[in-house]
C-alpha cells in the first residue's frame, strides 16, 4: 500500500485547528495533536456555556424580583402566583428590570398581584 502524505485536505484541516488554537500556551498552540484536544474541549465548553448562560440569567432575574418583592412583605412564589391569577403576562426579565430601575411601577404590579390573591 502506498504511503499517503498530508495533502490539501489534511493541511486545510490542521490549519483550521491551529488557527482556533491561537493564544494557547506552548505545544497547545504549535503542535496539531495537543491543539486539537484543547480546541475540541474548548468548543465543548463553549457549547455548554451558551446553555448555562440562559439558566444563569433566569436565576439572576428571579433573585432581583425576589429582592424587590421582599421589600413589599411578599414571597416570590406568592407574587408569581398572584400575577398568574391577575392574568398579568410580564416575563421575568422585564419584572427584574422594573424592580431595579422603576420601583413605583414594580409596586403597582405587586399590588395588582396581591389583590388577585
Amino acid at each position: 500500500m502506498p504511503r499517503t502524505k498530508g495533502g490539501y485536505k489534511t493541511r486545510r484541516r490542521r490549519k483550521r485547528v491551529l488557527k482556533l488554537a491561537k493564544g494557547y500556551w506552548g505545544a497547545r498552540r504549535k503542535n496539531y495533536g495537543p491543539a486539537r484536544e484543547t480546541v475540541d474541549r474548548a468548543l465543548a465548553f463553549a457549547f455548554a456555556g451558551r446553555k448555562q448562560k440562559k439558566r444563569q440569567y433566569r436565576s439572576l432575574w428571579v433573585a432581583r424580583i425576589s429582592a424587590g418583592v421582599k421589600q413589599l412583605e411578599m414571597s416570590y412564589s406568592r407574587f408569581i402566583n398572584g400575577l398568574k391569577r391577575a392574568k398579568i403576562e410580564i416575563d421575568r426579565r422585564v419584572l427584574a428590570d422594573l424592580a431595579s430601575s422603576d420601583p413605583k411601577a414594580f409596586t403597582a404590579v405587586a399590588n395588582a398581584a396581591k389583590q388577585a390573591l
